[in-house]
């Protein structure tokens, strides 16, 4: 039978059947292998595990959740003034976090955190099926694992670090409840702007509460956790709008909002907080005495231990005095002339090199509140170019140029030209804009209350941002003419009355009687008058009149007498110059001591802190402030206050501060203060229960400029503040005290009736006249 040729390359059956077995034992001898190995590395993480597991840090800081909490400080009616410390913190319980926060979050951290155990298997697989997909890298960490790499480990990205992170996760979900561990997150997480936790968070951005954020504001909180920096509202507002959208989406998707909430949320329109005052009150100063304070009680605790400092002041008297102080500078520098811009750079021709060229300069000026920092892009006399440090471009014309009218011309000075690359300051009033300038005078307004010394308000300078010395605690000046009422009181207790007889004529003492050099004063208007009453040598504020007194009394007495009102002696030496002024005051020591004229002779100490509480509310430290009415703090008779708040009304209603009659108040009363070189002006006044100090001077003392009084530069800043301050307050008619009699006209003390006492020092003077 023939048989089928065979191909030489055609294997033998017995070949191929060898083959197929030898295949078949290596696959299954490599699938042996690896599912050892595979079972080897079980038990090995198995075993890892077992024994790490145990040795995972306790949860303490968690289960007994103490974060550091910084410093609040606070006004009288609650306000949030401000906060210091390394984490700026407001711990909030879980019930007390509104839903739309919560949800907010889960829809952009983890939606399944209520349905899986900590780890969630199905984000993870998710996620890594989409990373190798090419898709841009996502993470599947819960938030019991952010919670876990928060407290308890470092961000690096290890494989060791993320078991342990899992291991944590696994621990935390057995000892806390899932509403617990939102908690905990919501509060500990860093959001920017050195704000833990959303509630900080929605005070920072927004100046709001969490219960008062709306859909749109909590999206974009909720956007912060990935990356801070990147998606920070203030900072960086395209992005951050971008990653709030996809949130909102989300939250629709998983039917956290209604399709009408989320069609009205995505075209908000919201505003975060950018201006200078980040807590909504100009009490830069206040805070900063507050948290100086506490300092010294509480050293380093201060800043971690969740202290909340209750100052005295009020929002309401506090914007009041802001405001009246900011106005009152502002008016001196119109009527003093502009100095020019405050730089000029060369603007690049190409844009982009332009918009640098400016956002780097316009970075290195800030905005003082409402004058605000502007590039000149194009200047002449009519009309002015400028782009803000928001890239809004404006045009100044019209009045709005008026002020810096002599920088527009050809013939300016270089230094004072407003040309392109000029850097200048605007203020818009209305929908006008207008040049102004940055001032180099400064100033001081303090009010306390003249019952225990509460402070009201506290404005220490124009803008503390810019100089951060206290003007009211820090700067001791001559009090000029201010001073006169210490003078006159000391008398009133040597036999003089208001009616007293005193010459209003020029007067020299050598340099054996003054201490120094030979002394020729004047007056400031350099007009003598004759002889007048005392009374109207104080309301005329004539220096004559006020040397002629303390001359009679004795400087020596004059200096120990001004001691109970609170002045230091090494800084008001016994020299007849002590008459104008010529000594050193503070603007809290000038309130503390006005203050005994207003209410009837008691000495009070101006206070700032009320209480100071722990976390929980405890109070740790509460004022115990002297009062008006307990005799032990009285420094001068009653009677002597009376006769000069009397003195002190004529001021008002007929010399030196008859502007404050616009207040169309009766109770009212003060003394203006000039030196006599005019480095410092002065208003010191009150009403019954309330005192003022307004203070306006150079920190490098030099003359204000012609003209310039007390009556005209503190005066009105004085007006400002009380018109708001005693709005509400009812009008308080000062009882004529026992042992005063009237007669002739005025008042004296019932033992030195007319005829009696130092009528006239025209007789006794022994100074050496012209």
């Amino acid at each position: 039978m023939p048989t089928t040729p065979t191909s030489p390359d055609t294997p033998k059956p017995q070949e191929t059947t060898k083959t197929r077995h030898w295949a078949v034992k290596l696959l299954l001898g490599t699938g042996g292998i690896i599912l050892g190995l595979f079972v080897a590395g079980l038990l090995m993480i198995g075993f890892a595990l077992t024994m790490a597991y145990p040795n995972l840090p306790e949860l303490d800081s968690i289960t007994s959740y103490r974060p550091k909490m910084p410093l609040r400080v606070f006004s009288a009616d609650n306000m949030l003034i401000a906060e210091f410390g390394e984490e700026r913190r407001n711990v909030v319980h879980f019930k007390e976090i509104p839903e739309i926060m919560k949800k907010a979050v889960l829809a952009i951290e983890d939606d399944r955190f209520y349905e899986h155990g900590g780890v969630d298997y199905l984000g993870i697989t998710r996620a890594a099926l989409h990373n190798l997909t090419g898709g841009a890298k996502q993470g599947a960490s819960t938030i019991t694992q952010q919670v876990a790499r928060n407290f308890f480990l470092s961000s690096e990205q290890t494989f060791k670090r993320k078991i342990y992170e899992i291991l944590l996760a696994w621990k935390i979900e057995q000892n806390l409840t899932k509403d617990q561990i939102l908690e905990v997150y919501m509060n500990q997480i860093y959001l920017g702007q050195r704000a833990y936790g959303f509630s900080s968070a929605a005070q920072i951005y927004f100046g709001k509460s969490l219960k008062e954020l709306t859909v749109a504001e909590a999206a974009m909180l909720a956007g912060l956790p990935k990356a801070p920096s990147a998606y920070n509202p203030v900072a960086n507002p395209k992005r951050a709008t971008v990653r709030q959208q996809y949130i909102l989406q989300r939250m629709k998707q998983l039917g956290y909002i209604t399709e009408a909430q989320y069609e009205q949320a995505k075209t908000e329109v919201f505003h975060t907080k950018t201006d200078s005052s980040e807590f909504g009150i100009h009490a830069e100063y206040v805070a900063e005495m507050a948290r100086q304070l506490v300092y010294e009680q509480f050293k380093e605790e201060t800043y971690t231990r969740g202290l909340n400092v209750y100052t005295t002041i009020t929002k309401a008297d506090q914007d009041a005095a802001y405001l009246a102080l900011r106005r009152g500078v502002m008016d001196y520098e119109k009527r003093h002339g502009y100095r020019g811009p405050e730089a000029i750079i060369e603007i690049p021709s190409s844009k982009e090199a332009a918009e640098d060229a400016i956002e780097k300069e316009l970075a290195q000026h800030s905005d003082s509140d409402d004058l605000v920092i502007a590039m000149v892009l194009d200047a002449n006399p009519k009309q002015v170019k400028a782009v803000l440090a928001s890239g809004e471009e404006i045009q100044i014309t019209g009045p709005g140029l008026a002020f810096a009218a002599a920088g527009l011309t050809a013939t300016a000075p270089a230094n004072k030209k407003i040309q392109r690359g000029a850097v200048i300051r605007v203020t818009q009033e209305g929908k006008n804009w207008n040049i102004t300038q940055l001032p180099e005078v400064q100033s001081a307004f303090v009010a306390a209350s003249t019952t225990d010394g509460a402070i009201r308000a506290l404005v220490g300078g124009f803008d503390y941002n810019i100089n951060k010395f206290n003007h009211v605690t820090q700067a001791w000046r001559q009090p000029g003419s201010s001073f006169k009422p210490f003078i006159y009181s000391s008398s009133l207790e040597k036999g003089l009355s208001p009616a007293t007889i005193i010459n209003d004529a020029p007067i020299s003492f050598d340099a054996g009687q003054t201490g120094g050099q030979a002394w020729e004063p004047k007056n400031y208007d350099g007009k003598y008058e004759g002889p007048m009453t005392m009374r109207k040598g104080l309301t005329k504020s004539k220096n004559m009149i006020s040397i002629r007194i303390l001359h009679k009394v004795g400087a020596k007495y004059g200096q120990e007498y001004t001691n109970r009102f609170g002045f230091l002696p090494e800084k008001n030496p016994p020299y007849l110059t002590l008459a104008l002024g010529a000594g050193a005051v503070t603007p809290l020591q000038m309130a503390g001591a006005y203050a005994v004229f207003a209410n009837g002779g008691y000495k009070i100490n101006p206070y700032l802190i009320s209480k100071i509480t722990d976390t929980n509310g405890k109070v740790l430290s509460q004022a115990n402030p002297d009062k008006s009415g307990d005799e032990a703090n009285r420094v001068i008779d009653e009677r002597n206050a009376f006769l000069m708040d009397s003195m002190m009304k004529d001021v008002v209603r007929f010399g030196t501060a008859t502007k404050a009659l616009s207040l169309k108040r009766p109770d009212i009363a003060g003394k203006t203060g000039t030196t006599n070189d005019s480095f410092d002006a002065w208003f010191a006044g009150y009403q019954a229960k309330l005192v003022g100090i307004a203070w306006i001077g150079f920190d490098q003392p030099r003359n204000l400029g012609n003209k310039e009084t007390g009556g005209g530069l503190a005066l009105p800043i004085w007006i400002g503040y009380m018109q708001r301050a005693l709005k509400d307050i009812p009008i308080e008619e000062r009882p004529v005290p026992n042992g005063i009699i009237s007669a002739n006209g005025d008042f004296y003390y019932a033992e030195n009736p007319p005829g009696t006492g130092i009528q006239s020092l025209e007789a006794e003077t022994k100074v050496i006249e012209e």
